[in-house]
């Protein structure tokens, strides 16, 4: 597997092996070594699968208490997978990566503890599936407004679908410390 930095160091893309004939093909998801080999431990403890339509976007999501570290992949379809620096004392604060990942292409992103998450649908539809490295934790919940200027995000969908709760999610200028890592 191929990991590679992107303009924010601590997010990666993770390109798999994958070996094809003519039955279809194979490829290893995850190894804890080769992560491990980047000076990241990191042990995944919750899986996640989401399905979604064209034009949807969901998050920015993020988990102040039982904080986690993301691997995620397409299983159908295409999304633009996007993760935005919550942390304060970064040089990249506020900034973001955004990547497609796609059944077709079949890379993976890693997003470390300190990030907001979210993604658009690209495809007709899309099943994302992600492992966690702690549990989903409903206190812990907070959220980043998905179309905040400040952040300058294109997330390539033409009238999006957007859940209520992440309609009323503040902007980045309006979190406060507590809301920071």
């Amino acid at each position: 597997m191929e990991i590679i930095e992107t303009k924010i160091p601590d997010v990666l893309l993770l390109k798999p092996k994958v070996y094809r004939d003519e039955r279809g093909f194979f490829l290893e998801t995850y190894r804890e070594e080769q992560l491990k080999e980047k000076n990241l431990d990191v042990h995944f403890v919750q899986d996640n699968l989401s399905k979604s339509q064209k034009n949807t976007v969901r998050g920015l999501h993020y988990q102040i208490e039982r904080q986690q570290d993301k691997l995620l992949m397409v299983m159908q379809g295409a999304i633009l997978d996007v993760a935005v620096d919550l942390r304060q004392n970064s040089p990249t604060f506020g900034e973001h990566v955004a990547m497609e990942l796609s059944a077709e292409n079949k890379h993976q992103m890693f997003i470390p503890k300190g990030f907001a998450h979210g993604f658009s649908v690209l495809s007709d539809d899309a099943l994302v599936y992600y492992k966690c490295s702690d549990y989903y934790y409903p206190d812990g919940e907070r959220g980043l407004l998905w179309d905040d200027p400040e952040l300058n995000i294109d997330w390539k969908v033409t009238d999006p679908i957007i859940s209520e709760k992440d309609q009323y999610q503040p902007r980045l200028q309006e979190l406060k410390d507590e809301d920071l890592f």
